[in-house]
């Protein structure tokens, strides 16, 4: 069999009923919410407006209170906006204003996807203290009297990040993965390039939020179990909606007998309904998210969200022809090309590896 599906009544198993309460509230909320939507596009005074704006304040204020109290007694969940110094949430604020943004761009919306793996990689990691150091010793272009060099000293993360393996969700997750590879590459003292994993995976969008479905499509992935094993997973994916694609990668893996040190996965935005899931449905999991947001629509589209990540990302494909991984890498451009070099190998690797096997089964 080469697909395989997880359906959304299997994974709204893996919540409580306290889980189901507290995003009930949340919903209800949102509802409220939703009322101070319509009243600010029909406002008609800026006296109407502002009042208006308070309340949709006040509407919001509650939510991320209640989504901050949830979070706060989750140990394996990890969000920028309710973890940082107060003098650090306005950085995430307008990365995040600037995300959801209807006139945001192609090129500027990479540009602060790239803000935002910065953040979240110090999140996971910049955190990590004490006295054992690593020093980089770098060449610079000035030769006058002699070749400079400079010393920088860095904590020492390489037993945290040197054992990790980039799990790719195609198509949204290549370019957040490539980035996040390129951090870990950055903060290892031995430039240490993560292997990638590529798995290509899909909603069916015929489906509502409910009834989902998710498949995973073996024969269009690449990657090697057996190097899977007993490596520190790391998926980066700029939207976390369900958790259903994460899910069933993650339980097709388990059942071919890979056991993972660890899985993390690193979204820009999450819905707590998502994060949820995956951290009650897998053990051993840490989902680390710049922002929570509080509601899925009918769709299972994150609410209020910032559209479709991937086609903002990567522009829309055609609907009968969608890009293969080298057209879409090929749309990146030079720019991209050049910057992620050390990825792009390994991603060629990865592909050519996993052609090599299928044609010799």
């Amino acid at each position: 069999m080469d697909k395989v599906i997880l359906k959304a009544a299997d994974l709204d198993g893996y919540l409580t009923g306290k889980d189901r309460e507290n995003l009930a509230v949340l919903d209800e909320l949102y509802r409220e919410a939703t009322v101070s939507f319509n009243s600010l596009t029909t406002a008609r005074s800026n006296t109407e407006r502002r009042g208006i704006e308070a309340e949709l304040v006040g509407h919001y204020n509650r939510m991320g209170n209640l989504m901050q109290e949830l979070c706060s007694a989750e140990k394996n969940m990890h969000v920028y906006s309710f973890m940082t110094p107060q003098e650090s949430h306005p950085e995430a604020s307008r990365v995040i204003a600037k995300l959801r943004d209807v006139r945001t761009e192609n090129q500027e919306f990479i540009y602060y996807i790239q803000r935002a793996y910065e953040m979240l990689f110090k999140l996971a990691y910049g955190g990590t203290t004490g006295s054992n150091k690593n020093y980089l010793i770098v060449k610079t272009p000035v030769t006058v009297p002699v070749q400079n060099y400079a010393v920088h000293k860095i904590t020492n993360i390489d037993a945290k990040i040197e054992n990790t393996v980039m799990c790719v969700m195609l198509r949204g997750a290549l370019l957040p993965s490539m980035i996040m590879s390129k951090e870990i590459q950055e903060y290892s003292s031995h430039g240490y390039t993560t292997p990638f994993a590529l798995f290509k995976i899909k909603r069916d969008d015929t489906k509502h939020e409910n009834d989902m479905e998710y498949i995973l499509d073996l024969e269009a992935s690449y990657f090697d179990l057996e190097s899977l094993d007993g490596r520190d997973l790391v998926f980066a994916d700029p939207m976390n909606a369900t958790g259903g694609s994460l899910v069933t990668i993650v339980k097709y893996l388990l059942g071919k007998g890979i056991k993972p040190a660890s899985i993390q996965f690193f979204n820009v935005i999450a819905a707590i309904k998502g994060a949820l899931r995956i951290v009650r449905a897998l053990e051993n999991s840490v989902v680390y998210t710049l922002w929570m947001d509080p509601v899925l629509n009918g769709a299972a589209y994150i609410l209020p969200g910032l559209g479709d990540a991937g086609d903002r990302l990567n522009g829309v494909d055609h609907h009968d022809y969608p890009r293969d991984i080298i057209q879409l890498i090929a749309d990146y451009g030079s720019a991209i090309a050049r910057l992620y070099r050390a990825q792009l190998r390994e991603i060629e690797r990865t592909v050519i590896g996993s052609l090599h096997e299928k044609s010799s089964r």
